[in-house]
């Protein structure tokens, strides 16, 4: 996917259904949601994908163990659903992004013995939240435990620990993925090209004139729908469509550093739930380094913001508090502060008290603008959002939302990977098929996390050959998708059709294969050896 190639396609006279201004999580994640059910999608980007906010995080997938213990303590229905649905997304993308996620444990330490019960039973609702999307159960950790698990705390004082499960991903890698895996399913993405102003046509938004930041060059493009994604510069776009409108966001600073190794196990993460100001910091492995952040430090909005030292002060003097480890200035790696855009609230006092949900605002002009939210729901964002504007412009789009089934580029293939037996390399071999679970039947078997079929299957046996024709992946609403799996003596080998795919019935179509198989035998004593879809 060549920049040079892409942007003949933004200037064309065609309108595309949907236009979504912002490459970070939330425009990428709009932009495959809208391309997977089949409009025609743009996403213009002014700087690169994932340059801003969503390359500065603290690398989490989690529900948010803070906003949990506000919605208990105010009994506040919108934190509580805000950590359950986060919980929710956050197994989604465990399994659909093996390859950039993995389950982390964490620890928190703890220095009286009345907060071994609040902690403790805080953390056991956390693990109830995320029911069958759990990834491990929190457990109290002795004090000989805990330094085993973090050994660089302080043993002075430490009564006891308790253990607790989430998730940590490489989020600009996971943001640029998903532009990838959007550019697959068909829609037109183009970086450094920055939105000036809006086409309106009978006082509507019908397009927008965009400039390319490399050529200089300035141009229209035309669309039926236009999404502002752009994370804590949604206001600037609003105000660019309408200059009376008001503010709806709020700015927070994450501040973050990055330390030797020392200071942190490279397999575990540690969590101080409350620091002299109220704050969350996290020390975590990252990269074969400690990251060091926190959040909610009120911040204006500018681009490329970047920790002051009085917020590194504050980290360093934190780590100094409950580690053992001298640490200073000079042992600090590296350095960044990623905005968070929270919506806002006149009646609260500081940013750690405005909520990390979602708000879908559209203008009188018809600028849908989602707004708010957090790394880890993007993907529910997305789908509301198009849900929205499918709605209100009446869009005609092929189908319901699944990406929830969608593998992020990469993920399908490290699955195959990692299947027992295969060779770490390749996945398109295996010469000894015996050594995989075998399962009997005329239909795939399931994986761990994944979801069968729910049509049909129609098969077409050949001498060596087994074909399924033609199948829909779970949820009817999903496309078609041709599959082959061959056998040839004297390993196995997984065939996948060259792309583009085109169907008997269907006019073009850009879809990944849904699933692929091994097949073991002939005739009727052929038996299904591994399945991934």
């Amino acid at each position: 996917m060549k920049r040079k190639d892409i942007l003949p396609r933004l200037k064309t006279d065609e309108s595309f259904d949907m236009l979504v201004i912002g490459g970070g999580a939330t425009g990428c994640g709009v932009a495959l949601d809208a391309a997977s059910r089949g409009l025609n999608v743009a996403l213009v980007e002014k700087n690169d994908f994932s340059e801003g906010t969503s390359s500065r995080s603290t690398k989490l997938l989690h529900g948010g163990v803070r906003y949990l213990e506000m919605a208990v303590k105010h009994l506040d229905k919108g934190q509580y659903h805000l950590v359950r649905d986060a919980l929710k997304e956050r197994g989604i993308l465990l399994r659909l992004a093996p390859h950039l996620c993995h389950p982390l444990p964490l620890v928190t330490p703890l220095y009286k013995w009345m907060e071994v019960p609040y902690i403790l039973a805080g953390l056991k609702l956390y693990d109830l939240l995320a029911g069958s999307a759990g990834i491990g159960n929190s457990r109290l950790l002795g004090r000989k435990k805990a330094l085993g698990r973090f050994p660089m705390l302080h043993a002075k004082g430490l009564k006891a620990g308790v253990l607790y499960y989430d998730g940590q991903f490489n989020d600009a890698r996971m943001s640029v993925c998903i532009a990838l895996t959007a550019a697959q399913h068909g829609a037109v993405i183009a970086n450094h090209v920055c939105v000036t102003d809006f086409i309106r046509e009978e006082g509507k938004v019908a397009g927008v004139l965009v400039n390319d930041s490399v050529s200089g060059e300035s141009w229209e493009v035309r669309a039926r729908t236009v999404i502002n994604a752009t994370g804590p510069f949604a206001d600037r776009v609003r105000l660019l469509d309408d200059p009376a409108s008001q503010p709806i966001l709020k700015a927070s600073a994450g501040i973050h550093i990055l330390l030797d190794k020392r200071f942190a196990p490279p397999d575990t993460g540690l969590l101080i739930p409350k620091t002299e100001d109220g704050r969350v910091l996290f020390v975590l492995p990252w990269e074969g380094h400690a990251l060091v952040g926190t959040t909610d430090e009120p911040s204006e909005v500018v681009e490329h913001p970047r920790p002051s030292k009085d917020e590194i002060s504050y980290l360093l003097r934190h780590i100094g508090r409950y580690f053992d480890l001298k640490v200073s200035e000079s042992d600090i790696k590296a350095a960044w502060s990623g905005l968070r855009p929270l919506i806002f609230d006149p009646k609260a006092s500081d940013t750690a008290k405005l909520t990390r949900d979602h708000l879908i605002e559209q203008s009188p002009s018809g600028l849908i603008t989602i707004a708010g939210g957090k790394w880890t729901t993007y993907r529910k964002m997305a789908l509301e959002v198009v849900d929205h504007a499918v709605r209100r412009f009446s869009l005609k789009a092929r189908s319901g939302s699944w990406t929830d089934r969608i593998y992020v580029m990469g993920g399908r293939t490290t699955i195959l990977r990692e299947a027992r037996g295969w060779p770490r390399n390749t996945a398109s071999t295996h010469r000894s098929p015996g050594i995989l679970t075998a399962h009997t039947g005329t239909g795939p078997p399931r994986l761990p996390g994944s979801r069968p079929p729910a049509s049909k299957l129609f098969w077409q046996r050949t001498t060596l050959t087994w074909r399924r024709r033609y199948c829909t992946p779970y949820g009817t609403s999903a496309p078609s998708t041709p599959w082959m799996c061959l056998r040839t003596a004297p390993h196995w080998q997984c065939w996948t059709p060259p792309r583009p795919l085109k169907l008997p019935d269907e006019s073009s179509i850009l879809w990944p294969v849904s699933w692929v198989g091994i097949l073991s035998g002939s005739g009727k004593s052929s038996r299904w050896l591994t399945t991934v879809y």
